[in-house]
């Protein structure tokens, strides 16, 4: 392992099982008051959960605040490179990394039978508390109502992205079962911000939303956003407001970053000038790993000189997958064979994810992941049932190489966050 701040943490904490860990917060509560309760010496918290667009929206969030000369703390997972780019500690976007082992270690001398992820929220607390900022933007780990980061009794707004099915192996099965716990976040009198949602996620939401008393703002009643003639169009009952179009690419983030603009118009955060500025930070939001081009770097290069392009996106459910086609399709009459290059934990719905971005493709290659996956040549053949042309790959490198046969092919890496990662690292990291 050579990110000597996680290799820290595991031997403190033991290894991050986010998906394993007990729904028990009265640990972490405990260790939170020996250190101070530092969660609430923190600014105007904006707590986000959510399925997907978490960290787009929150992405967007950072950069209009950028916008407005705020100073951020974020946190945020999972990470690309290295544990600590979790960590915005204004005025930098990744904590020091000795700092961070000093935070842990004071930890671990309160608890060290803290999970490894509650242990990285502690981390983010204390952190958080020391340091001046504006705004804190803090990501659920999974779920909401149980999560780590829903310690926090006073944000200033809570946030929740598109609910879809996604961890039914913790969450439960169906969409009711996870849209209660992502709604789980909303605090009596605390405005909740809630993007476009199925009606069935709608109705679980807004009953909570009832019972405890939090007040809605919701896409598509209270405020909408659109694309119209290349610009975005932030509307809410109060106001209209126009803004460059968001540089991250797919129709689903204009909702993602209307849903930024909506928390801090719900906040009193969103000025009534400064519209060039902000403008400029949507327009110059850029977010690796969340439909990115890759340009230069050790495996795209080879595709590209092909006349091809290479993208990657940590997408790896239904949601997603279809978020994913959306933008696929009328990129595919300006490009060659359009190629998906796709691993995916075994916990994943595989086949869900491949029979919805499946037509949108001419050719699967399927390729191994780091931690427990579906096997390539399984994937390759549940992908064949579904009526797709697909083939295994021993590795990513040698998937980028069958992909690089292909003319002019546009390629699209996706399935995980691990398997974004990885070929972001090939691409960039020394």
């Amino acid at each position: 392992m050579d990110d000597p701040v996680q290799r820290r943490f595991i031997e403190l904490f033991g290894p991050e099982f986010g998906h394993g860990k007990p729904f028990d917060l009265g640990r972490l509560r405990t260790a939170l008051e020996a250190l101070g309760s530092p969660q609430l010496k923190l600014p105007p918290i904006v707590h986000v959960a959510g399925t997907n667009g978490k960290g787009s929206t929150i992405a967007f969030m950072r950069t209009l605040a950028w916008g407005m000369k705020l100073k951020v703390h974020s946190f945020v997972k999972p990470h690309l490179f290295e544990l600590r780019e979790r960590f915005e500690v204004a005025p930098k976007i990744a904590a020091e990394q000795d700092e961070l082992i000093a935070v842990a270690e004071e930890i671990a001398r309160v608890d060290s039978s803290l999970t490894h992820f509650d242990a990285q929220v502690a981390a983010a607390f204390l952190l958080f508390s020391r340091a001046p900022a504006d705004i804190v933007l803090l990501e659920a780990g999974m779920g909401g109502r149980d999560d780590s980061t829903n310690v926090i009794t006073n944000p200033s707004a809570t946030v929740i992205t598109p609910i879809a099915l996604d961890h039914v192996d913790v969450l439960g099965p169906t969409l009711a079962d996870i849209a209660r716990h992502k709604a789980g976040i909303l605090k009596s009198g605390v405005p909740a911000i809630v993007a476009r949602q199925t009606p069935e996620v709608s109705e679980i939401i807004e009953a909570e939303a009832e019972r405890i008393g939090a007040p809605l703002f919701r896409c598509g009643v209270e405020w909408d956003a659109f694309d119209q003639s290349g610009r975005l169009v932030f509307q809410a009952t109060d106001r209209l407001v126009e803004f460059s179009r968001p540089a991250l690419p797919g129709r689903h983030q204009i909702e993602n970053a209307g849903l930024a603009i909506a928390a801090l118009h719900a906040m009193n955060m969103l000025p009534n000038s400064l519209e060039r500025e902000l403008s400029s930070a949507l327009s110059n939001t850029f977010f690796l790993g969340r439909l990115s081009r890759l340009r230069g770097g050790k495996l795209s290069t080879r595709i590209e000189d092909e006349g091809g392009a290479v993208w990657v996106d940590a997408g790896h459910n239904a949601h997603a997958a279809a978020a994913l086609a959306q933008w696929i399709e009328p990129t595919r009459a300006f490009s060659g064979a359009t190629v998906a290059i796709i691993g995916m934990r075994a916990r994943k719905d595989a086949d869900t994810f491949l029979a919805t971005l499946g037509p949108y493709v001419d050719k699967v290659i399927t390729v191994p992941l780091s931690e427990a996956h579906v096997p390539p040549k399984e994937l390759a053949e549940r992908a064949r049932k579904l009526g797709l042309k697909a083939s295994a790959a021993p590795s990513l490198r040698h998937a980028m190489k069958e992909a690089a046969r292909f003319p002019e092919p546009l390629v699209l890496i996706c399935g995980s966050f691990l398997l974004a990662a990885e070929m972001c690292k090939a691409e960039y990291a020394d």
